[in-house]
């Protein structure tokens, strides 16, 4: 399996002003096999602890951040002779060691010379964990589930992906049938490392889906592992609700599909807790194209989408079958699982805005608009053939921006106000 964040580590490695690095991610995306895989081809040596299986560690940054200290009680607990040169030191699940983010501080300042990762799911070092980054002290890698280009690479499609990521468009639509196969695949089997993985080696849907299931309860587990008691009841209430507020006509989040009359203020920091835990992806109304966009968002108006779409559709009860119904799997409960697949494509910059834009009385929408390096950019995704748009040509011919995308099943094809680009194409090198 291949994941592009290997090439952010690289450059970290070759930083003259690398400092301890810390990989953020949801449980289960794959953060451990990243780094052990990274440490096994660009080092000659890794020294790798998980306090979480390692729970005599737990107390070695307690007493005290002396640096020679520690490294000599990895080098035993370890039996690897550590050096600053040619070994990585990983240590995973951090948040269960005691004052264990807080020493990526003394390394930074003490002992610069050692490569140092650390790794925890965004459930445990999250808003209730009552932990401190040392602001200033690391460096942060962003890791979510894989993304459609990284799926073609697990399918042993490198080729493809080269000539998607050069806009080779002489080139792509001769294998658009083959691409838009590939993309029913991902939206019923999404980005989870495992499940791709059982996928490649199987091809057995059902194991798939046994996969998903076992990941989401596991996910409802971990609520009541990390989060105030008092709040995971509202928390299951919001995670539960996901298919649903996705598969109506307007998108926009509604407390009263929650319960009647509920409130945001019962459940805006159930809603936080699963966008600070990796969990949700979070897209907020902006009233007009303006930059910086966060400075036209509405904070009570937004949607919220799952990190991951093939967990989407083993939520939603996906049937297999819909693979192989042409491309109903694209329209399915509204556009929801399209709609979904483009914001997780959108959000593989980390340092993008991604909000959207509807008129003041609600009447015109535009699915995302993205701030790119100061400019506005709208995409409007369409999951069916039928590509008219009223809206989206009404908020061009209003903010006139430089650069407007559509995203649908078509061709790529440039007209003179907007751009049409094939949704197994939408990512980063197209925008």
């Amino acid at each position: 399996m291949y994941r592009e964040s290997i090439e952010n580590l690289k450059r970290w490695k070759k930083d003259p002003y690398r400092k301890p690095l810390i990989v953020r991610g949801a449980r289960q995306v794959g953060k451990t096999w990243l780094i052990q895989e990274f440490g096994r081809t660009s080092y000659e040596k890794i020294v790798y602890i998980n306090f979480e299986e390692t729970p005599a560690l737990q107390q070695i940054f307690s007493s005290n951040f002396d640096i020679e200290r520690i490294i000599t009680i990895l080098q035993i607990q370890t039996q690897t002779t550590i050096s600053a040169q040619d070994t990585l030191i990983v240590f995973d699940e951090i948040q269960s060691a005691e004052r264990g983010v807080t020493a990526l501080k003394y390394f930074c300042e003490n002992a610069p010379q050692y490569h140092v990762i650390a790794a925890g799911s965004l459930l445990g070092m999250g808003l209730h964990s009552h932990v401190s980054f040392p602001v200033g002290k690391v460096d942060f890698l962003d890791l979510r589930p894989l993304s459609f280009y990284e799926f073609l690479y697990s399918l042993n499609e490198s080729a493809l992906v080269d000539a998607l990521k050069s806009n080779n468009w002489s080139v792509i639509p001769l294998f658009s049938e083959k691409l838009k196969e590939y993309l029913r695949y991902f939206f019923y089997v999404g980005g989870m490392p495992e499940v791709v993985s059982a996928f490649i080696q199987t091809r057995d849907w059902q194991l798939v889906r046994r996969i998903q299931n076992r990941i989401l309860n596991s996910y409802e587990g971990d609520f009541s592992k990390h989060a105030p008691y008092e709040t995971v009841p509202r928390i299951r209430m919001v995670w539960q609700s996901i298919p649903s507020q996705l598969a109506k006509e307007n998108k926009k989040f509604v407390y009263g599909v929650l319960r009647e009359g509920a409130r945001a203020k019962d459940f805006e920091l159930a809603i936080q807790w699963l966008v600070d835990g990796g969990l949700l992806l979070k897209s907020h109304r902006v009233s007009k194209p303006g930059i910086p966009l966060a400075a036209y968002q509405e904070v009570s108006a937004f949607k919220i989408f799952l990190h991951d779409v093939g967990l989407l559709g083993a939520m939603a009860g996906l049937d297999v079958k819909s693979i192989i119904e042409g491309d109903k799997i694209f329209t399915e409960f509204k556009g929801a699982l399209t709609e979904q697949y483009v914001m997780q494509q959108l959000r593989l910059n980390s340092d993008r805005y991604i909000g959207y834009w509807t008129n003041e009385k609600g009447t015109s929408e535009v699915d995302f608009v993205i701030q790119e390096q100061g400019t506005v950019i709208p995409v409007e995704v369409k999951s069916s053939e039928n590509l008219h748009a009223k809206s989206f040509r009404l908020f061009c011919e209003r903010f006139k921006p430089s650069k407007a995308i559509r995203t649908s099943l078509t061709d790529h094809k440039e007209e003179q106000w907007m751009i049409n680009v094939p949704l197994y194409a939408i990512g980063k090198e197209n925008l």
